[in-house]
C-alpha cells in the first residue's frame, strides 16, 4: 500500500479525526507540477474523480492507508473547476456524489461579525442546518459554534454516523464551524461529533435544529421551514392595531400531552392536527381569547413537563412536525384565538447530548457551580454574559414571533434570573461587581430581550412569571422596567386560593386577605392566574381547595371565578379547572373528561363561558384594567357578613356593580350602594340553577330608592345576595354591548 503525501502533522490528526482545518488538506489542491486529489472515505473500498466537463473520464484515486484515506493525481483540472467522485463500498455498492471539500466558505464576514457581538437577531437563517442550492448543487448547509472544540464533524444517516467523513471547517477567531455537504437532503438525521479541548468525543444535538427526536433517540432532523405557506395575514393585520393593555385577553393553559389523549390507541396524545380539530373549537366555544401552551421546545423527559428544553429552536416531534405545530397556531389565528407560548430562558437540563459542556467547555453555562446550577432543579444557568449565548437566547424568541407567528411568550422562572441567591444558602452564591445579590447579567438580558421583541412584534404579549416584589416588571425599560408586557400575579394568587380554601365561617376574621390585591393591582399590567403549578404535588385541585360538600365546592368555586373575572388584570386558568376536575392534574394522563357533563360539572363550565363573554363584550372588564380609574370600591368593611361590593368603569363612563357573598348564608334585602338613579339588570349571578345552583335572585334586576344614599354613593339598591356567589349589576338606560 502506498503512503500519504501528507507530513505526519496533517496526517495523524485526520485520520484520526482531530484535525481543526480538514479543507486545506482535503479535496482537490494545487501541487508542484500538477493536482492531487485527496479523500478520506473509511467507508469506501475504492475512489475516483470525475472531472465535470464533456467525456471526461473517471481517474482513480490509490488507497493509502487502512483508514480509508486515498490520493492521486488528476489530469486535465484547473482552479475552479468542480467535479464529482465515484466512490465503491466494501460491499460492492458504487454511488457519485459532490465532494464536500471542493465548496468555498458559506458564511458571511457579517454574519459571524453580528453573532460574535451578539446582535445577529436572525440567527437561526445562519447558525444550524439549512436546505440550499449553490452552484447549482442541492444540499444542506451545516454550522455550529463550538470554539474550544478540537474538531467538530456532521455525522448522520447520510455518513453512517462516522466522524471522519465529514470534518468541518473552524472560521477563526469566531469559534463557528461549517460544513456544505452535497446531496444530504430534508429528512435526513443527524448530529455534531465534537472533540473537546481534552480530547474526549461527544454526540451533540445541534442547539439551532427545527426538527429533533425526544426520548431516548436523540438525533435531529433536517428541516425545510421555507415552505409552509400561512393563512392568517388578517389576524396578523388586526393583532398590530390592538392596544393589548385596553383589550380583553382570558387564557386557557394547556399541556398538549395531557389535554385529552386516544384511549382506544394506547391512551396516546393528540398530535397538532388532532388538537386543532379538538381543542380549537372547544376554546372557542369556552369563549377564551388565548390558549397559552405549556413548553413545546424538544425536551427529552416527560415529567419534566417541557421546561426542561435541549432544543430550544425545535417543536417537539412528540405531537407532529414543525409545518404541523404551524397549522395548528395558523387555524387558531383564523378562528380569532391568540396562541401564547411558555419560554425558558432561565436554565437547561444536563442531559449529554444536549447544551451542557457542550464543546468540552462551560460554553452555554457557567464554570462555577455558585453561578452555574440550579441545585433545586438539577440544572444549568445560562451564562448571559457570555454575548454568543445571549445572541441564542433572543434570537430564539424573536424565532418563535416570526416562524411561528406566536402571539406571546411567557418567560418561565424569572425570579430565579434575577437573583444571584435564588433558593441559595449564604455561601452558595457569589455577590455581583458591587457587592448586592441582583444579577445584572441576567437583568440585561432581560431588558434587552423585550425591547428587541417589542421593537420588531409591538403588539404581542411579553409576560414575566416574577414572584417577587421586583418593581417595574412590566415597565418600559426607558423608565427603569425590565420591559415586559404583563407579570404574572403570584401574589393575588397564594392569597386569595389561601382564603378560600378557608371554612367560610372563618372568612370574616380574613377579610384583609381580599382587598391587600388592590392595594398593588395597578403597579403593573398584571395576568390573573390559576395555574398548572396548582393543581400538583399534593396541592389539590381547584375544586378540591374548596371547603363543604360537593355543593358548596362548586358554589365556591363559581363565586371564586366570578370574582376573579371581576378583579382587575387579565385571567388566566388552567385546563381542567373550567370544569371542575377533582383528581390532581397528571402529565400522562388526559382530563377526566368524563366528569364534563355530570350536573355541578357543566353548570360551572357554563359559568365560564358566560364569564367569558361578559369579560370580552362589556368593556368595563378591560377598558381601564391597569388604572385605578377603571376601580372603585363599594364596601369592604362589611366582615361580619363576610361581603364586598365594588365597581368596574369604561371610559364611556358604564359601570358594573359586582357584590361578592363568602359564605353559604343567603342575605335576603341587602342595600348596596350606586352611582347612578335607575333600574339595575342582573347581568350576573353565579347562584343560577343553570350553573347548578340554587336560584336565589332578583327576578331579572332591581330598581333603585332615589332618597337613599349609602355607602358614599347617592343612590341604593336594596337585593337579594344568594350563599356563596357573585352578583353583578348594571344600569339599563346605559347601552348593553
Amino acid at each position: 500500500m502506498a503512503s500519504s503525501l501528507l507530513t505526519p502533522d496533517d496526517y495523524f490528526p485526520l485520520v484520526e479525526a482531530r484535525h481543526c482545518d480538514p479543507f486545506r488538506v482535503l479535496g482537490i489542491r494545487s501541487i508542484k507540477g500538477g493536482f492531487l486529489a485527496r479523500v478520506l472515505r473509511p467507508d469506501a473500498a475504492e475512489a475516483a474523480v470525475i472531472l465535470d466537463r464533456k467525456e471526461a473520464k473517471a481517474q482513480k484515486l490509490v488507497r493509502v492507508d487502512e483508514h480509508g484515506l486515498f490520493e492521486g493525481e488528476i489530469k486535465g483540472f484547473s482552479e475552479g473547476m468542480s467535479y464529482t467522485l465515484h466512490l465503491t463500498g466494501h460491499d460492492g455498492r458504487q454511488w457519485r456524489e459532490r465532494d464536500a471539500y471542493s465548496f468555498g466558505q458559506v458564511l458571511g464576514e457579517m454574519d459571524i461579525y453580528l453573532f460574535n457581538e451578539g446582535t445577529h437577531y436572525d440567527v437561526h437563517k445562519v447558525l444550524g442546518a439549512h436546505v440550499k442550492l449553490i452552484d447549482d448543487i442541492p444540499g444542506v448547509h451545516f454550522s455550529v459554534w463550538a470554539p474550544a472544540a478540537q474538531r467538530v464533524s456532521v455525522v448522520g444517516d447520510f455518513n453512517n454516523w462516522d466522524g471522519r467523513v465529514h470534518q468541518m471547517r473552524k472560521l477563526l477567531p469566531s469559534g463557528v464551524w461549517e460544513i456544505f455537504l452535497p446531496g444530504v437532503h430534508e429528512g435526513s438525521h443527524y448530529k455534531f461529533e465534537i472533540r473537546g479541548a481534552h480530547g474526549e468525543v461527544h454526540l451533540k444535538t445541534d442547539p439551532y435544529a427545527f426538527f429533533a427526536q425526544h426520548g431516548l433517540e436523540t438525533g435531529c432532523m433536517v428541516f425545510d421551514l421555507g415552505r409552509y405557506t400561512w393563512n392568517d395575514a388578517e389576524w396578523m393585520h388586526r393583532r398590530s392595531q390592538i392596544d393589548p393593555y385596553n383589550s380583553p385577553m382570558s387564557i386557557y393553559e394547556v399541556h398538549i400531552g395531557s389535554w385529552q389523549r386516544i384511549p382506544e390507541e394506547g391512551n396516546r396524545p393528540l398530535s397538532y392536527i388532532e388538537l386543532g380539530d379538538r381543542l380549537i373549537p372547544y376554546v372557542k366555544e369556552m369563549g377564551f381569547t388565548h390558549i397559552e401552551l405549556m413548553p413545546v421546545m424538544e425536551y427529552p423527559f416527560d415529567g419534566s413537563w417541557g421546561y426542561q428544553v435541549v432544543n430550544y429552536y425545535a417543536p417537539t416531534s412528540r405531537f407532529g412536525n414543525p409545518d404541523e405545530f404551524r397549522n395548528f397556531v395558523d387555524r387558531c389565528h383564523q378562528e380569532g384565538i391568540g396562541v401564547i407560548l411558555d419560554w425558558v430562558p432561565g436554565h437547561f437540563p444536563k442531559d449529554a447530548h444536549g447544551l451542557a459542556r457542550y464543546d468540552g467547555s462551560y460554553l452555554y453555562e457557567h464554570e462555577d457551580p455558585r453561578l452555574g446550577e440550579h441545585q433545586d432543579w438539577g440544572t444549568l444557568i445560562f451564562n448571559y454574559g457570555r454575548n454568543e449565548v445571549k445572541n441564542f437566547l433572543i434570537g430564539n424568541a424573536l424565532f418563535w414571533l416570526q416562524e411561528y407567528h406566536i402571539d406571546g411568550l411567557r418567560v418561565d422562572a424569572v425570579a430565579s434570573m434575577l437573583y444571584l441567591d435564588y433558593s441559595r444558602k449564604a455561601g452558595e452564591w457569589i455577590p455581583n461587581c458591587f457587592g448586592g445579590r441582583e444579577n445584572l447579567e441576567a437583568i440585561s438580558f432581560l431588558k434587552r430581550c423585550n425591547e428587541v421583541c417589542y421593537e420588531r412584534h409591538p403588539n404581542v404579549a411579553l409576560i414575566a412569571e416574577e414572584s417577587t416584589a421586583w418593581p417595574g416588571v412590566s415597565k418600559p425599560t426607558y423608565t427603569g422596567g425590565l420591559g415586559f408586557g404583563f407579570k404574572w400575579n403570584m401574589g393575588w394568587m397564594n392569597d386569595s386560593l389561601r382564603y378560600i380554601s378557608k371554612d367560610p365561617v372563618h372568612r370574616k376574621f380574613h377579610q384583609g386577605e381580599i382587598t391587600f390585591s388592590m392595594l398593588y393591582a395597578f403597579q403593573e399590567h398584571f395576568i390573573l392566574v390559576l395555574s398548572h403549578d396548582e393543581v400538583v404535588h399534593g396541592k389539590s385541585s381547584l375544586i378540591g381547595k374548596m371547603p363543604g360538600d360537593d355543593w358548596q365546592k362548586f358554589a365556591n368555586c363559581r363565586m371564586f371565578l366570578a370574582w376573579m373575572w371581576a378583579h382587575p388584570g387579565k385571567k388566566l386558568i388552567f385546563q381542567g379547572i373550567e370544569f371542575g376536575q377533582f383528581s390532581e392534574w397528571k402529565h400522562d394522563a388526559s382530563l377526566d373528561w368524563h366528569l364534563a357533563d355530570q350536573h355541578l360539572n357543566a353548570g360551572l363550565r357554563r359559568l365560564l363561558q358566560h364569564l367569558n363573554w361578559l369579560y370580552t363584550h362589556e368593556p368595563v372588564f378591560f377598558e381601564l384594567d391597569d388604572s385605578y380609574e377603571g376601580y372603585e370600591w363599594i364596601n369592604f368593611e362589611d366582615a361580619e357578613n363576610t361581603i364586598w361590593s365594588f365597581m368596574r368603569k369604561s371610559r364611556s363612563g358604564e359601570r358594573i356593580v359586582f357584590v361578592v357573598n363568602a359564605t353559604p348564608v343567603t342575605r335576603f334585602s341587602y342595600r348596596v350602594g350606586v352611582p347612578q338613579a335607575g333600574f339595575y339588570s342582573e347581568v350576573l349571578n353565579t347562584d343560577a340553577e343553570i350553573y347548578g345552583g340554587s336560584n336565589v335572585g332578583n327576578y331579572g334586576g332591581v330598581e333603585t330608592h332615589a332618597e337613599w344614599s349609602w355607602q358614599n354613593q347617592p343612590h341604593s339598591i336594596e337585593i337579594n345576595v344568594p350563599p356563596l356567589s357573585v352578583v353583578a349589576f348594571k344600569l339599563r338606560n346605559l347601552p348593553v354591548v
